[in-house]
């Protein structure tokens, strides 16, 4: 039997991580539940896909969940069987689960080390029985779910590390000298200071009333000032019409299109210019002189190239970024533009590097069998432990998205799951905290408790008593804590991009990163959301966008969640011409989503020193 589960197993393209123990383990549950091995496989097959495990690998740790989830089918079958069957919810026989989970009782795995974790814990363990509503109620923590079986807790996947290690008296290197953990916990965490940036809608605003104008207007204007930018550089000469016919070289200006509804490809790529160089007509763009490029719809760009016929522009040079050199708005006047050069120059000299820590999360924030939400228990569990500075969380927090929303079988509105489930944690972490403790919300169009547009007014978040330690931001939003500029978008223009995208990369023999690359391309356009027409489901706003959408000068930090593969990476952005200052960078982090499926997901602990040079940024699965 052992042979043939694993052929099947096997077949089915999934490899085992131990195979004497799992393989006894499939045997027993084939035995109890009358399965045939083909039928066992199948129904790891859909286990696998509703949990999202990133490899088909067949692991140990997963075989309790794998249990639950056979226990469900079955349930389901004898629902089947007999329709006038009642099958007991977990209201119905509460009594009954009395069984603390094995692993609610086990020590975390996390950071520092394994002695500060466990005086952080026996500390918080105190704390959680003098105030016992902190993060989770008695009914969650009998709840037996799959997200409640994991074997490990926390686990660290992915690490940056640049900061300078410390030698001890002991001759141990560790980050920071941990003497005295219990005095460093009970000593106050030093605020930072926040700032938000940049323009919004605002709550309770009039949204989708756009015209057409504002579309065409919107679309302009980013042309227009890439053009004046490309211009003010003296990189570059004026731009002229790409539509005419040329024999020598000219130098253009204006937005990547399609010439019919579907993907780009060579043959169906255009240039639109602006209606003052050219009376907005399309140049059909030539790519083969290009050794590399990567273009999407809606992107701005430079082209040097020649029209010999009218017909079609043959580039010859690709300039897809603005030039660094040039002042956030290009339409001050040069005595006011001169003073703002003069004055961030003097910040610039003065400040010093800032050192923040921060723990950055995106939803969904509960697991989709139950609104429980006991990842962000869990994870509040986690930033009491590790104290940072500030806390960001990104919706969506009641997802549009998760099943029980969409089938209507909630029993509360869902301002009032908001309240009682999502800001009740938030509430009792930034209490037990103290008042130096800061927190950034920030919606998602998939929020069913918020309004459906983008750019997206913030939470009103008035009535809460820690009110002046929340900050609610818009979406995308711009904000400073203690002087490192963060900007953060939730909807997902990086899944978006990587579908439109037409890219060609030089062979060296290096593989290229095209989640850089695209994530580049949010710095390079200066826009939250450069692609238009936009994707499918994004209700976009033209007449908010042009102010809410528009990034005026690199962020140090550049949040952007997205259903791809987490990462945090140094972005280089700017120009590589002779002459150009140096290439600014940007730390790009896509944290995940909190909660996958009936799993965990992962987070991003993050501590920034004033410089990608000096940061330790760890993403953590839970």
């Amino acid at each position: 039997m052992e042979e043939e589960i694993k052929a099947e197993f096997l077949k089915s393209g999934f490899t085992l991580d131990e195979d004497e123990d799992i393989l006894k383990k499939c045997h027993n549950f084939c035995q109890d539940y009358s399965l045939q091995p083909s039928d066992l496989v199948s129904s790891w097959e859909v286990y696998y896909l509703n949990r999202q495990l990133d490899e088909p690998v067949v692991r140990d740790a997963e075989m309790d969940g794998f249990l639950g989830h056979l226990q469900n089918e079955q349930v389901g079958a004898g629902v089947k069987k007999d329709a006038g069957l009642h099958i007991y919810s977990f209201k119905d026989v509460h009594m009954v689960l009395v069984a603390e989970d094995e692993d609610t009782n086990n020590v975390i795995l996390g950071t520092p080390t394994e002695k500060s974790e466990k005086l952080h814990l026996d500390l918080y363990d105190s704390a959680h029985k003098a105030n016992g509503n902190i993060y989770s109620s008695e009914r969650k923590s009998k709840l037996v779910t799959p997200f409640g079986t994991r074997s490990n807790k926390f686990l660290v996947k992915f690490n940056i590390d640049n900061l300078p290690t410390i030698e001890t008296a002991n001759g141990i290197e560790d980050h920071e000298n941990l003497e005295d953990v219990i005095i460093k916990r009970i000593q106050p965490q030093k605020s930072c200071s926040l700032m938000v940036h940049g323009s919004g809608p605002e709550r309770g605003c009039r949204f989708l009333y756009d015209r057409i104008e504002d579309r065409f207007n919107a679309i302009e204007n980013r042309i227009k000032k890439h053009s004046a930018a490309f211009v003010a550089s003296s990189l570059y000469e004026e731009p002229k019409d790409p539509s005419i016919s040329s024999q020598r070289s000219i130098f253009a200006v204006g937005m990547i299109c399609c010439d019919s509804e579907g993907h780009l490809n060579d043959k169906s790529i255009f240039l639109q210019s602006s209606v003052e160089h050219s009376g907005g007509r399309r140049a059909r763009l030539e790519l083969n002189k290009l050794s590399h490029f990567s273009f999407f719809p809606g992107q701005v760009v430079g082209i040097k190239g020649h029209n010999p016929s009218g017909h079609c522009l043959i580039a010859s040079e690709l300039v897809d970024y603005i030039p660094l050199s040039i002042a956030a708005d290009t339409d001050l006047p040069p005595a006011k533009k001169q003073a703002l050069d003069e004055e961030i120059q003097a910040t610039n000299l003065s400040s010093t590097p800032t050192e923040i820590t921060m723990i950055i999360a995106a939803g969904p924030f509960t697991t989709t069998d139950n609104l429980s939400f006991e990842p962000l228990s869990e994870l509040l569990a986690y930033a009491t432990r590790n104290s940072p500075q500030l806390l960001i969380l990104l919706g969506p927090f009641i997802d549009s998205e998760h099943p029980q929303v969409k089938k209507g079988t909630v029993d509360l509105s869902f301002d009032d799951i908001f309240q009682s489930e999502v800001l009740r944690m938030v509430k009792d972490y930034l209490e037990y905290m103290g008042p130096t403790a800061r927190l950034v919300m920030i919606p998602s169009v998939r929020d069913a408790n918020h309004d459906f547009v983008f750019p997206q007014p913030a939470f009103d978040l008035n009535s809460l008593d820690v009110r002046h330690q929340i900050t609610s931001l818009n979406n995308p939003g711009i904000f400073e804590a203690d002087q490192v500029k963060i900007g953060c978008c939730t909807v997902d223009i990086l899944k978006h991009l990587s579908g439109e995208e037409m890219s060609r990369y030089p062979w060296d023999g290096k593989r290229n990163d095209r989640l850089s690359k695209l994530a580049s391309h949010i710095i390079s356009q200066r826009s939250f959301y450069p692609l238009y027409p936009p994707a499918e489901g994004v209700p976009i706003d033209f007449s908010l966008a042009p102010e809410a959408l528009h990034i005026s000068s690199v962020p140090d930090l550049l949040i952007l969640p997205s259903d791809i593969k987490y990462f945090v990476k140094v972005l280089s952005v700017g120009g590589t011409n002779e002459g150009e200052e140096q290439m600014k960078r940007c730390v790009c982090i896509n944290p995940g989503r909190l909660a996958k499926g009936e799993g965990g997901g992962t987070f991003v602990e993050l501590k920034y020193q004033g410089s990608p040079d000096k940061m330790n940024a760890s993403i953590i699965s839970i």
